[in-house]
């Protein structure tokens, strides 16, 4: 029977083959440990800070920044706060 090479998953960020000594798991996909950062900010990454989104791999605060919600009321900050203590609404004038 002739040596068949053990099929060896490739890694989604350069495409070559990642071998166990090397490996993180996201997503259900291995990745090389120098791969395995964020592809916005690319900060290194472990297990506790990670995100995956199609295939890509997120820090927590890009992931968020990039497809959590959006839209009025979301991360306004500081800046849309309102300074207003009701006082209009008790009816004395």
């Amino acid at each position: 029977m002739p040596f068949v090479a053990a099929d060896n998953p490739k890694c989604p960020k350069c495409g070559k083959s990642v071998y166990a000594a090397e490996e993180r798991v996201a997503g259900g996909l291995k990745w090389h440990k120098m791969c395995f950062k964020c592809g916005l900010c690319s900060k290194f990454l472990d297990s506790t800070n990670c995100s995956e989104h199609e295939g890509e791999l997120y820090c927590k605060n890009c992931h968020a920044r990039k497809y959590g919600p959006k839209g009025y009321g979301f991360g306004g900050g500081a800046g849309c706060l309102s300074m207003d203590k009701g006082d209009h609404l008790s009816g004395e004038h």
